[in-house]
Formats: structure tokens, C-alpha cells, sequence
């Protein structure tokens, strides 16, 4: 039976202000206004699927480790501007927020400002918008382009999975997929029907078009996105866990990102017009 309609909270959240959503069949989420950062997400009856680090840094102009980072404009280093741009690490605005009979939903957006602009010399319009209901989570991000001349940008949704233990999950949907393996530095094509992650793990899947299944013992969580060809695979796993000083030296075994991009063909948005991509995760 579903509770009665409870509307979005303001919370402070780690020291920062954050909106609380509860839908009335009592999925959850809390979304922050830094960086319109999703840092949690329990389905209906469920617990948590987005791992935070127990570590992370909540601080102005920093990014906070877990969750679903908004990278734009830029991906990881390809490109002059700091790893993963800046929009993860800006003040949103929250335009609205509200619960219906079905679901709950929030909506924030970033707009250019002297201090982008210093950086990218470009107008935008960024928004990012999260609906919770059931076993479901929706998230989009638009952006529109109103100025005068064309933009081109790289843009992820970094999402961070929790898992029980990463050894004991699999990853599937990505056979014969080209991708980009960053630790290895060279293209290669995926052969198995499913990744099981047993060392670092960071990889670029390109334009892949099939839904993806993250299955567990006793669970899984089935991933689609829209606009958002590629997929990025990473897990830092023990060398790099301890370089993190916002990431416990463990804490990979209890994570996995799955990241809907687009990294290999960046978005060229011309004037006046607008850019949408979708995540989804359904928790089975």
C-alpha cells in the first residue's frame, strides 16, 4: 500500500544543503545542490544501490566521491579544462521539486557564469533532472545552447553502483564491444558475455546499444541509457584505492562505476538549440 504523498525536504546533507525525495510507494533519494550531485537511491522495499565513499569530501569546489557526478564539459583529460570539467563542482539552482501520487522528482540547473566562462568561453543552459518511482530511477540532463555560436562538449553521468562484494558481480551486455582501456592505453574489443572485475578496471565502452545487467547473488540492476552511446567501466581496485584520500583502501570492493556518456563523437549543439541523455536503473 502506498504512504501518503510526502512532499521534497530541504536537508543538510554532510554540511550542505540538499533536497530529500520520497515517493509514496517509498523509494528515496537525496540529491545536493553542489554539483546536482545524486548521492542516494533506495528503490521501493529496498536499500541503498549508489555507493558514497564513507570518506568523502564535502567542500565547496570539491567533488564528492560517489554518487552520480555530473562530468561536462570535458571527460577525464581529454581536453585543456580540470579532469571531468566543472559542473560537479558548482552550486545548482533548484528550479522545482515535487512528489505525485507515482513518484517523486526534482529538477536543478547550472547556467554559465563569469567564473565558467573564465574557464569555457561559452553560454549554456545545464539541467539535470531525477525522478524516483518503484524500482526505478530516472536521470536526464539537458543542455541547451542560447547563445550565438555553436558549443561542443563531452558530458557523463558517473554513476557509482554499490555492489556487495565486486568480485562476486558481473557485468553483462557488452560482448563485441569495441572500447578504449585506459590502464592498458589500447583499443581492444570485448570477447566475453560477461566482465567480472579482478583487477583496475577502467574502460570506454563505445556506441554500446544494448541494455546492460549488473547481476549479483540475490540481485541485479538492469542499466539502459538514451543519447548516451558510451559506456565507461571503472574500478580502481587496491593500488589506486589507496592513493585516494577521499576513498577507504577497501572501499572497491564495494563499488562499480557504470557510466552512460558520451566521450568518442562530443555533442556539437548548435545555437539555440538543445542536447538531452538519459540513465535508468531498475533494481530487479
Amino acid at each position: 500500500m502506498s504512504s501518503p504523498v510526502s512532499q521534497p525536504q530541504r536537508i543538510d546533507f554532510h554540511g550542505m544543503p540538499a533536497i530529500h525525495l520520497r515517493a509514496p510507494d517509498g523509494a528515496e533519494a537525496i540529491v545536493m545542490e553542489h554539483g546536482a550531485h545524486i548521492v542516494s537511491w533506495k528503490p521501493a522495499g529496498g536499500v541503498e544501490r549508489l555507493y558514497l565513499s564513507p570518506d568523502a569530501v564535502f567542500s565547496e569546489g570539491k567533488a564528492i566521491r560517489g554518487g552520480v557526478p555530473v562530468i561536462f564539459p570535458q571527460f577525464g583529460d581529454r581536453g585543456p579544462l580540470q579532469g571531468h570539467g566543472f559542473a560537479r563542482n558548482q552550486v545548482w539552482e533548484v528550479v522545482a521539486s515535487r512528489a505525485g501520487e507515482d513518484h517523486a522528482m526534482a529538477h536543478l540547473c547550472l547556467r554559465d557564469s563569469d567564473a565558467s566562462r573564465a574557464l569555457w568561453p561559452h553560454q549554456f543552459l545545464l539541467e539535470l533532472t531525477l525522478s524516483i518511482s518503484g524500482a526505478r530511477l530516472d536521470i536526464e540532463l539537458e543542455c541547451s545552447n542560447p547563445g550565438s555560436e555553436p558549443i561542443s562538449f563531452m558530458a557523463a553521468l558517473h554513476t557509482y553502483l554499490a555492489v556487495r562484494e565486486v568480485e562476486q558481480a558481473s557485468l553483462q551486455g557488452l560482448h563485441g564491444q569495441r572500447y578504449y582501456d585506459a590502464v592498458k592505453k589500447k583499443d581492444m574489443r570485448e570477447t566475453g558475455t560477461e566482465l567480472v572485475i579482478e583487477e583496475e578496471t577502467d574502460r570506454v565502452y563505445f556506441d554500446t546499444r544494448n541494455p546492460l545487467l549488473l547481476k549479483e547473488p540475490h540481485r541485479a540492476l538492469a542499466i539502459q541509457s538514451e543519447r548516451l552511446p558510451d559506456t565507461v567501466v571503472w574500478n580502481p581496485w587496491v593500488e589506486r584505492s589507496i592513493k585516494f584520500s577521499d576513498f577507504p583502501d577497501k572501499g572497491f570492493r564495494h563499488m562499480l562505476c557504470v557510466e552512460a556518456a558520451t566521450i568518442e563523437h562530443p555533442v556539437q549543439l548548435a545555437a539555440q538549440h538543445s542536447w538531452w541523455g538519459r540513465q535508468t536503473l531498475m533494481a530487479l
